[in-house]
Protein backbone atom coordinates (compact mmCIF):
# COMPACT_ATOMS: atom_id res chain seq x y z
CA UNK A 1 0.00 0.00 0.00
CA UNK A 2 1.62 3.62 -1.06
CA UNK A 3 2.42 5.75 1.97
CA UNK A 4 -0.03 8.48 2.97
CA UNK A 5 1.00 12.08 1.69
CA UNK A 6 -2.00 14.03 3.66
CA UNK A 7 -3.35 13.10 6.84
CA UNK A 8 -5.94 15.22 8.22
CA UNK A 9 -7.84 14.67 11.38
CA UNK A 10 -10.44 16.09 12.54
CA UNK A 11 -10.10 19.73 11.13
CA UNK A 12 -11.56 22.17 12.68
CA UNK A 13 -10.83 26.01 11.63
CA UNK A 14 -13.05 29.37 12.52
CA UNK A 15 -12.69 32.57 12.18
CA UNK A 16 -13.72 35.40 14.23
CA UNK A 17 -15.49 38.88 12.75
CA UNK A 18 -16.37 40.76 15.75
CA UNK A 19 -18.36 38.43 17.94
CA UNK A 20 -19.01 36.19 14.78
CA UNK A 21 -17.56 32.64 14.32
CA UNK A 22 -16.89 31.67 11.04
CA UNK A 23 -17.13 28.03 10.91
CA UNK A 24 -14.93 27.47 7.38
CA UNK A 25 -13.97 23.87 7.95
CA UNK A 26 -15.87 21.53 10.57
CA UNK A 27 -14.57 17.99 11.40
CA UNK A 28 -12.47 17.11 8.00
CA UNK A 29 -10.84 13.75 8.04
CA UNK A 30 -9.05 13.24 4.93
CA UNK A 31 -6.06 11.10 3.24
CA UNK A 32 -4.39 11.40 0.28
CA UNK A 33 -2.00 8.59 -0.65
CA UNK A 34 1.19 8.84 -2.84
CA UNK A 35 0.71 8.50 -6.40
CA UNK A 36 -3.02 9.83 -6.07
CA UNK A 37 -4.29 12.52 -7.89
CA UNK A 38 -7.72 14.35 -6.58
CA UNK A 39 -9.79 17.27 -7.15
CA UNK A 40 -11.14 19.45 -4.31
CA UNK A 41 -14.63 20.75 -5.51
CA UNK A 42 -17.34 23.05 -4.54
CA UNK A 43 -19.10 26.50 -4.64
CA UNK A 44 -17.54 29.78 -3.68
CA UNK A 45 -17.35 29.91 0.20
CA UNK A 46 -17.82 25.82 0.69
CA UNK A 47 -13.98 25.38 2.24
CA UNK A 48 -11.42 24.81 -0.33
CA UNK A 49 -9.38 27.70 -0.36
CA UNK A 50 -9.66 27.40 3.67
CA UNK A 51 -8.15 23.96 3.23
CA UNK A 52 -6.30 24.44 0.43
CA UNK A 53 -4.41 26.96 2.83
CA UNK A 54 -3.88 24.30 5.16
CA UNK A 55 -2.68 21.81 3.18
CA UNK A 56 -0.33 24.25 1.78
CA UNK A 57 1.26 25.05 5.42
CA UNK A 58 0.09 28.65 4.62
CA UNK A 59 -2.32 28.64 7.69
CA UNK A 60 -3.31 26.45 10.37
CA UNK A 61 -6.36 24.63 11.71
CA UNK A 62 -7.93 25.96 14.74
CA UNK A 63 -8.28 22.08 15.92
CA UNK A 64 -7.15 18.79 14.48
CA UNK A 65 -3.73 17.18 13.05
CA UNK A 66 -2.59 17.29 9.94
CA UNK A 67 0.54 15.37 8.78
CA UNK A 68 2.35 15.57 5.60
CA UNK A 69 4.51 12.72 4.53
CA UNK A 70 4.16 11.72 8.04
CA UNK A 71 5.53 14.88 9.80
CA UNK A 72 3.10 16.62 11.82
CA UNK A 73 2.53 20.35 10.89
CA UNK A 74 0.57 21.34 13.74
CA UNK A 75 3.87 21.53 15.84
CA UNK A 76 5.94 23.77 13.58
CA UNK A 77 7.43 26.91 14.09
CA UNK A 78 7.16 29.71 10.90
CA UNK A 79 10.70 28.56 9.88
CA UNK A 80 10.17 25.16 9.81
CA UNK A 81 6.67 25.72 7.80
CA UNK A 82 8.37 27.66 5.43
CA UNK A 83 11.03 24.25 5.20
CA UNK A 84 8.18 22.12 4.70
CA UNK A 85 6.39 24.76 1.51
CA UNK A 86 9.78 24.83 -0.39
CA UNK A 87 11.02 21.05 0.08
CA UNK A 88 8.17 19.21 0.15
CA UNK A 89 5.64 21.20 -1.81
CA UNK A 90 5.00 22.58 -5.31
CA UNK A 91 2.62 25.45 -5.86
CA UNK A 92 0.72 26.51 -9.12
CA UNK A 93 -1.34 29.11 -9.34
CA UNK A 94 -4.13 30.53 -11.51
CA UNK A 95 -2.41 33.27 -12.28
CA UNK A 96 0.84 31.81 -12.28
CA UNK A 97 2.49 34.23 -9.97
CA UNK A 98 5.47 34.53 -12.39
CA UNK A 99 8.05 37.38 -12.00
CA UNK A 100 7.48 39.59 -14.69
CA UNK A 101 11.01 40.80 -15.50
CA UNK A 102 12.60 36.98 -15.52
CA UNK A 103 13.23 34.52 -17.88
CA UNK A 104 11.21 31.11 -17.99
CA UNK A 105 14.81 29.62 -16.80
CA UNK A 106 15.20 31.86 -13.78
CA UNK A 107 11.55 31.49 -12.87
CA UNK A 108 11.79 28.13 -12.54
CA UNK A 109 15.02 27.81 -10.80
CA UNK A 110 13.64 30.29 -8.05
CA UNK A 111 12.42 27.68 -5.16
CA UNK A 112 16.20 26.01 -5.37
CA UNK A 113 17.58 30.00 -4.65
CA UNK A 114 16.45 29.24 -1.30
CA UNK A 115 17.63 25.56 -0.84
CA UNK A 116 21.13 26.08 0.54
CA UNK A 117 22.08 22.62 -0.35
CA UNK A 118 21.75 23.52 -4.30
CA UNK A 119 24.90 25.00 -6.04
CA UNK A 120 24.47 26.70 -8.95
CA UNK A 121 25.11 24.62 -11.53
CA UNK A 122 23.12 21.57 -10.08
CA UNK A 123 20.26 24.82 -9.92
CA UNK A 124 20.51 25.09 -13.33
CA UNK A 125 20.32 21.51 -14.22
CA UNK A 126 17.60 21.00 -11.94
CA UNK A 127 15.49 23.93 -14.11
CA UNK A 128 16.04 22.81 -17.40
CA UNK A 129 15.24 19.46 -16.75
CA UNK A 130 11.72 21.36 -14.98
CA UNK A 131 12.00 22.70 -18.38
CA UNK A 132 12.20 19.78 -20.58
CA UNK A 133 9.56 17.90 -18.68
CA UNK A 134 6.85 20.52 -19.30
CA UNK A 135 8.12 20.51 -23.34
CA UNK A 136 9.61 24.40 -23.08
CA UNK A 137 12.76 24.00 -23.46
CA UNK A 138 13.37 25.99 -26.38
CA UNK A 139 11.07 29.03 -24.33
CA UNK A 140 14.10 29.18 -21.98
CA UNK A 141 15.24 32.37 -22.28
CA UNK A 142 11.71 34.06 -23.00
CA UNK A 143 10.06 36.72 -20.69
CA UNK A 144 6.47 35.86 -19.29
CA UNK A 145 5.07 38.52 -21.69
CA UNK A 146 6.38 36.51 -24.41
CA UNK A 147 4.82 33.43 -23.23
CA UNK A 148 1.25 32.48 -24.12
CA UNK A 149 -1.28 31.53 -20.89
CA UNK A 150 -0.51 28.17 -21.34
CA UNK A 151 2.99 28.24 -21.80
CA UNK A 152 3.28 30.42 -18.73
CA UNK A 153 1.13 27.73 -16.58
CA UNK A 154 3.70 25.35 -18.15
CA UNK A 155 6.50 27.51 -16.69
CA UNK A 156 4.82 27.47 -13.35
CA UNK A 157 4.24 23.65 -13.35
CA UNK A 158 7.97 23.27 -14.19
CA UNK A 159 8.79 25.70 -11.16
CA UNK A 160 6.61 23.36 -8.95
CA UNK A 161 8.71 20.24 -10.18
CA UNK A 162 12.11 21.39 -9.33
CA UNK A 163 12.86 20.74 -5.71
CA UNK A 164 11.64 17.02 -6.41
CA UNK A 165 8.19 17.77 -4.02
CA UNK A 166 6.39 15.09 -2.54
CA UNK A 167 3.35 16.91 -3.27
CA UNK A 168 1.87 19.23 -6.26
CA UNK A 169 -0.95 21.82 -4.64
CA UNK A 170 -2.72 23.73 -7.97
CA UNK A 171 -5.27 26.27 -7.22
CA UNK A 172 -7.86 26.71 -9.65
CA UNK A 173 -4.68 26.06 -12.43
CA UNK A 174 -6.99 26.25 -15.77
CA UNK A 175 -9.16 28.91 -14.20
CA UNK A 176 -7.46 31.69 -17.15
CA UNK A 177 -7.03 29.50 -19.95
CA UNK A 178 -9.54 28.60 -22.72
CA UNK A 179 -10.67 24.86 -23.10
CA UNK A 180 -8.20 23.37 -25.42
CA UNK A 181 -5.09 24.93 -23.66
CA UNK A 182 -6.89 23.31 -19.97
CA UNK A 183 -7.09 19.94 -21.85
CA UNK A 184 -3.02 20.67 -22.49
CA UNK A 185 -2.59 21.50 -18.95
CA UNK A 186 -4.50 18.68 -17.81
CA UNK A 187 -2.93 16.21 -19.87
CA UNK A 188 0.63 17.27 -18.35
CA UNK A 189 -0.79 16.94 -15.00
CA UNK A 190 -1.95 13.08 -16.25
CA UNK A 191 2.01 12.61 -17.56
CA UNK A 192 3.33 13.94 -14.10
CA UNK A 193 0.57 11.83 -12.28
CA UNK A 194 1.80 8.23 -14.16
CA UNK A 195 5.12 9.39 -13.35
CA UNK A 196 3.99 9.04 -9.69
CA UNK A 197 3.54 13.16 -8.59
CA UNK A 198 0.96 13.10 -5.97
CA UNK A 199 -1.32 15.82 -7.28
CA UNK A 200 -4.43 18.13 -5.34
CA UNK A 201 -6.16 20.19 -7.40
CA UNK A 202 -8.50 22.40 -6.66
CA UNK A 203 -11.23 23.45 -9.67
CA UNK A 204 -15.04 24.41 -9.75
CA UNK A 205 -15.18 22.97 -13.23
CA UNK A 206 -16.44 19.45 -13.34
CA UNK A 207 -15.08 19.05 -16.68
CA UNK A 208 -11.86 19.68 -15.79
CA UNK A 209 -12.88 17.33 -12.31
CA UNK A 210 -13.56 14.22 -14.75
CA UNK A 211 -9.99 14.25 -16.13
CA UNK A 212 -8.48 13.30 -12.19
CA UNK A 213 -8.64 9.96 -10.18
CA UNK A 214 -10.64 11.05 -7.36
CA UNK A 215 -13.37 13.91 -6.33
CA UNK A 216 -13.57 15.19 -3.08
CA UNK A 217 -16.92 17.58 -2.93
CA UNK A 218 -17.06 20.47 -0.01
CA UNK A 219 -20.04 21.84 1.07
CA UNK A 220 -20.42 24.40 4.08
CA UNK A 221 -17.18 23.75 5.58
CA UNK A 222 -17.57 19.85 5.26
CA UNK A 223 -17.01 17.09 3.01
CA UNK A 224 -20.42 15.82 1.00
CA UNK A 225 -18.69 13.45 -1.26
CA UNK A 226 -15.08 11.52 -1.58
CA UNK A 227 -15.62 9.42 -4.47
CA UNK A 228 -13.02 7.69 -6.74
CA UNK A 229 -13.27 7.83 -10.48
CA UNK A 230 -12.55 4.65 -12.13
CA UNK A 231 -12.05 5.33 -15.33
CA UNK A 232 -11.09 9.22 -15.61
CA UNK A 233 -11.36 10.68 -18.67
CA UNK A 234 -7.74 10.61 -20.98
CA UNK A 235 -7.40 14.39 -21.86
CA UNK A 236 -4.56 13.84 -24.53
CA UNK A 237 -7.69 12.05 -26.32
CA UNK A 238 -9.96 15.14 -25.29
CA UNK A 239 -7.87 17.32 -26.88
CA UNK A 240 -7.76 15.18 -29.96
CA UNK A 241 -11.32 15.67 -30.04
CA UNK A 242 -12.39 18.98 -29.45
CA UNK A 243 -13.17 20.60 -32.73
CA UNK A 244 -10.79 22.85 -34.31
CA UNK A 245 -12.23 26.33 -33.31
CA UNK A 246 -13.06 25.34 -29.53
CA UNK A 247 -10.84 27.70 -27.33
CA UNK A 248 -8.14 28.07 -29.55
CA UNK A 249 -5.25 29.91 -27.72
CA UNK A 250 -2.91 31.72 -30.01
CA UNK A 251 0.70 30.66 -29.27
CA UNK A 252 3.59 32.89 -29.52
Amino acid sequence: MNKSIISLQSIDKDYYVGDITVRALRAIDMEILEGEFAAIMGASGSGKSTLLNILGCLDKPTNGKYKLDNEPINELNKNQLAHIRNQKIGFIFQSYNLLSKTSALKNVELPLLYNNTVNSKERRERALKALESVNLLDRMFHMPNQLSGGQQQRVAIARSLVNNPVLILADEPTGNLDTRTSYEIMSLFQELNKQGKTIVLVTHETDIAQFTKRNIIYRDGRILKDQKIGNPKNAKVALENLPAEEGFEERN
